[in-house]
Parts: structure tokens; C-alpha cells; sequence
């Protein structure tokens, strides 16, 4: 009896230690986010965070940014530089892809050479920026080498800029926006059908924490751990990210079936707020005002400054602020945001005049401009697309027409490429630490979004690059947001603070506007 009972008693111990050993292979978090995903190509990564993380799970950057917006390294174990010309890049040494093989220099410099080339350039990049590539942003094709770019040795590389970078603008836009590629896999493939070859739908060498096991980039991307994750095998085997209607986000997240929700991935609705804040079994996370409701004036449609100067005027931002976001949000002016150094108190805020808006019109509409215009705006922001909704209405009574597109946010990325708005608007997340990366995107002669420029600006955002004094850097800023409110190719609608949410049972996830996915290999679950 006393065997059969040791017997017995083994047995169960073994079934209860095969029970946890499975549980701890099965464990899956789901992330819920209300925008399709436009691709998982690094190659063809566009501006919207959304792609940025769901590619950077698979191939990293060299460096993030977390929540109090410092530079980490990830990839590399330092980016240097002291004359903000030539940059010094150090890739870890224990920095190794999913196969066992070093991740090196050569690797970093392949991936800036590809995404130069132009049957495969990454548009997101600047690296128009980088001497021996033209302004354009492109090399030879089928280069194999970039002049500005130099292979020290194995894990050493050096980066020489055209003109002075700043060094927190090299590290957000090619620390954390090229996402490294393998070159011992992919230097032997044709470049011209890079962007579009299958291996980046399932690639079998990585460098992030999860492979991609199947996706559908309308609905769905799941993951499965990489085991030999250089910074440490991710405890959470499973991790999905599902698309999900916004309106969705409470029952998602009250029933469990959502895990979690990072701001910028997911718009949650703002009326939704109170009750997701109620709920026991998740943790309602409020982010600083960063994210920016942009509204984006194409110039070479609406070429009247007095109708972009009508449009600044005639929405009462205030009052819609009030009505639809309370506390939520807040106003400014251009395209900072309190959160960044660089925000100055002396810009203030352009104050609603609904009869300075309709003589503007008028006097505009004598001289022959056109003031029939189209709005697109993002179905993922219903808040907002009320808000539209009212603006047109009040522009329609002093004679402005404005006729509303509502499309998905990857149509909108494509409606951007191809210039057909007058107006368009979302959401938009500056780096409040670096603002010059995404402003030099969105304003200049060849910005798909404003095509504005001017002389003022030019310099103004050259100098903020050469300078190292705050208060000096803060001045040139000053200098851009004055030509926004005097030209109006950027209005900025309202700023809002941004709801995200964790599982209680999600250990060790913070979400926030920065920094959440940085420690993605360390989530667990209770």
C-alpha cells in the first residue's frame, strides 16, 4: 500500500508539474489596437506607430525611446558623436539574430545601403541626410556601399552627415526608425522585389523578441516567442495583436479578451473613458498630453493663404475641446506640445473669430479661390470626427464647403502619398525630445503632407540641429509654430491625453505613449 500510495502521489506530482510546464508554453497576451496594420516589411515601415511596433517585435532598432523620452540602447550599445557631423555607432556585443549569428556592423550599414537604394528605399528614413546620397534620398541602384558610411571594425560603424544633425534627431529617426536587417540572409536577393518578397511575412531569422507565426493585416498578427532572444526569452509564449473596432475596446477589455491597449496603437473613445477607469480587472494608465490632433493643409490645392488663415480662425477648438474631451485634453498652436523641452508659453493660442473667418473668405472667394475643399479625417477617431462634422457645418454658414472623407488610417497613408487631399487629418505623436525629425517630414517643398515651405523655416529648423543651448533651440522652434499660425499648412486641433490600459493579470507591461514594448521579453502573467 505504502508503494502503491508513493506510486500514486509521484504520479499526481508529475501530472501537476506537466500541467504548469504546458500552462507556462500556452501563455498568450492579446493586444487590442484600432488600426489595420499596412505592413510588416521594415523596408516598407510608413510613419505610424502602430507599423513602427508591430515590425520592431520582430526586427529591432538600434535604440528606443521610453516613457521619460531617454534614448535606450537596444541593438547598439551607444550612439556618440562630437561635432554632430560624424556619428560613432557600437553595436553590442552580445547583440546576436535568432540563428546564433552576430549581429555586426555590416549588418547596420546593409540596412541603411537597402533602404537607400531606390527600388526599395524606406521613405520614412532621412536618409537624404547622409553624404553620397542624393537629396532625394536615394543611391545607385544595386550600391553596395554608402560614401558617409563607414565599417570600423565588427560591432563599429561611423555615420557622416551633409549638414549638422542633432544628436537626439540621428538617434529618433535612424536609432529608432531603422529596424536592422540580417545580411547574411538577404544580401544575395534581388533589391527590386525586396519590398515585396514573402520572407517578411515569416521571416526565420530575426533579431526581436517574437517570430511572426500568422497574420491578417486587417484583423489580426500573432507572434511566438523567439527562445533565443538576445536580451532574454520572452516568458510569454503567445502575443497577438488584433484589430478591433474602437467601440469595442470596453467589452474587450471588461470580458478579458484584451490584455492590453498602448495609446498610440489603440483609440480607445473618449466617452468610454469613466468606464474603463471603473473596471477591477484592468488598470487604466493616463498618458501626458503628447498626441496631436494635426490637420494638414495640402498648398498646392489650397494655395490662398486666406482660406488656411480661414480654417485657423473659424474652428471654435475651444468649445469642442470642452464638449467632447473635458480634461482629456488641451490646445496649442503648431506642432509642440507642453511636454517638450522645447514648447514655448510666448507662441499662445490662436483664439476662435468666426467674422475674421468669413471675410477672409470672402475676400478670397473675389479673387477666385477655390472654396470647395475636401476633409479626410480617420474613421479610428470617432471624438474627432464629430468634431469635423461641427466645423464644417459652421464653415458651410460663412461660406467655405468642405465635403468629409472618412477613411481607414492605412487608405489615409495612401490618400497622403498619392496628394489628393485639400485637408487631412490624425492623429500624430510627436518625439517631444526631438520634434525636428517629424517636422522636416511634414513641412518642406517635397512633404507629401503640406508641400509648404519657406526661408524662415528652412533656416530655423537647420539651425535647431547645430545649436546646444535649450533656450536658443527653443527660439528656432518659436520661429517654425509663428509661420503655422501665420501660414496655416498646420493647424493643430486640439492635444489629447491618451487612455492606455493593462490586464491585472499582465505583470511587468506599462503602457504608455513611449517605452512599452521595451521590456516585452520580461511581461509575465499572474
Amino acid at each position: 500500500m505504502k508503494k502503491l500510495l508513493s506510486l500514486v502521489l509521484a504520479f499526481a506530482l508529475a501530472l501537476s508539474m506537466f500541467a504548469f510546464a504546458s500552462a507556462e508554453e500556452e501563455k498568450s497576451v492579446n493586444i487590442g489596437v484600432t488600426s489595420t496594420i499596412a505592413s510588416l516589411n521594415p523596408l516598407a515601415m510608413d510613419a505610424t506607430e502602430i507599423v513602427k511596433y508591430a515590425t520592431s517585435l520582430v526586427f529591432q532598432s538600434l535604440v528606443e525611446a521610453d516613457s521619460k523620452l531617454n534614448f535606450v540602447p537596444v541593438i547598439a550599445e551607444s550612439i556618440t558623436t562630437e561635432d554632430n557631423i560624424h556619428f560613432t555607432i557600437k553595436v553590442k556585443e552580445d547583440a546576436v539574430w535568432s540563428d546564433g549569428t552576430p549581429i555586426t556592423a555590416e549588418d547596420v550599414e546593409f540596412t541603411l545601403v537597402v533602404a537607400a537604394d531606390p527600388q526599395c528605399a524606406n521613405i520614412s528614413l532621412a536618409m537624404y541626410s547622409v553624404v553620397g546620397v542624393s537629396d532625394d534620398g536615394v543611391i545607385e541602384p544595386n550600391a553596395e556601399a554608402i560614401e558617409g558610411i563607414k565599417v570600423v571594425d565588427n560591432k563599429t560603424l561611423t555615420v557622416e552627415t551633409k549638414y549638422p544633425t542633432a544628436l537626439s534627431t540621428f538617434q529618433n529617426n535612424f536609432g529608432r526608425y531603422a529596424l536592422i536587417l540580417p545580411k547574411h540572409v538577404l544580401k544575395d536577393l534581388p533589391r527590386d522585389g525586396l519590398l515585396t518578397n514573402e520572407w517578411f511575412n515569416n521571416p526565420d531569422v530575426i533579431s526581436g523578441p517574437y517570430f511572426i507565426h500568422d497574420f491578417d493585416l486587417q484583423h489580426y498578427v500573432h507572434y511566438v516567442a523567439n527562445e533565443n532572444y538576445f536580451l532574454g526569452a520572452p516568458k510569454i509564449k503567445y502575443l497577438n495583436i488584433n484589430v478591433v473596432a474602437p467601440s469595442q475596446m470596453l467589452a474587450g477589455l471588461q470580458s478579458g479578451e484584451i490584455d492590453l491597449v498602448q495609446q498610440t496603437m489603440g483609440a480607445i473613445p473618449v466617452e468610454d473613458y469613466a468606464a474603463i477607469r471603473a473596471l477591477t480587472n484592468v488598470t487604466a494608465v493616463d498618458s501626458t498630453p503628447i498626441t496631436n490632433e494635426l490637420i494638414f493643409v495640402n498648398v498646392a490645392k489650397v494655395t490662398d493663404v486666406r482660406i488656411r488663415q480661414a480654417l485657423l480662425y473659424g474652428m471654435d477648438r475651444a468649445a469642442m475641446l470642452e464638449a467632447l474631451l473635458g480634461d482629456s485634453g488641451a490646445l496649442v498652436d503648431g506642432f509642440l506640445v507642453p511636454a517638450s523641452p522645447y514648447f514655448s508659453e510666448e507662441l499662445g493660442v490662436t483664439a476662435y473669430d468666426r467674422d475674421k473667418a468669413a471675410q477672409l473668405i470672402a475676400e478670397a472667394k473675389a479673387d477666385g479661390a477655390n472654396t470647395d475643399l475636401t476633409w479626410y479625417v480617420s474613421a479610428e477617431e470617432s471624438v474627432w470626427g464629430n468634431a469635423v462634422q461641427y466645423f464644417a457645418a459652421m464653415f458651410e454658414e460663412i461660406g467655405l464647403n468642405i465635403t468629409i472623407r472618412t477613411v481607414d488610417l492605412a487608405n489615409l497613408m495612401t490618400v497622403v502619398s498619392d496628394g489628393e487631399h485639400d485637408i487631412l487629418s490624425v492623429e500624430y505623436t510627436l518625439m517631444p525630445a526631438d520634434p525636428y525629425t517629424d517636422i522636416a517630414w511634414l513641412i518642406g517643398g517635397q512633404s507629401l503632407w503640406t508641400g509648404y515651405t519657406s526661408p524662415a523655416t528652412d533656416e530655423a529648423l537647420a539651425l535647431s540641429q547645430s545649436l546646444t543651448d535649450e533656450k536658443e533651440i527653443t527660439a528656432q522652434y518659436l520661429i517654425v509654430n509663428q509661420a503655422m499660425q501665420q501660414d496655416a499648412p498646420v493647424i493643430s486641433g486640439w492635444v489629447i491625453a491618451k487612455l492606455g490600459v493593462a490586464s491585472n493579470r499582465l505583470v511587468n507591461a506599462h503602457p504608455d505613449v513611449f517605452g512599452t514594448f521595451i521590456n516585452v521579453q520580461d511581461w509575465d502573467l499572474q
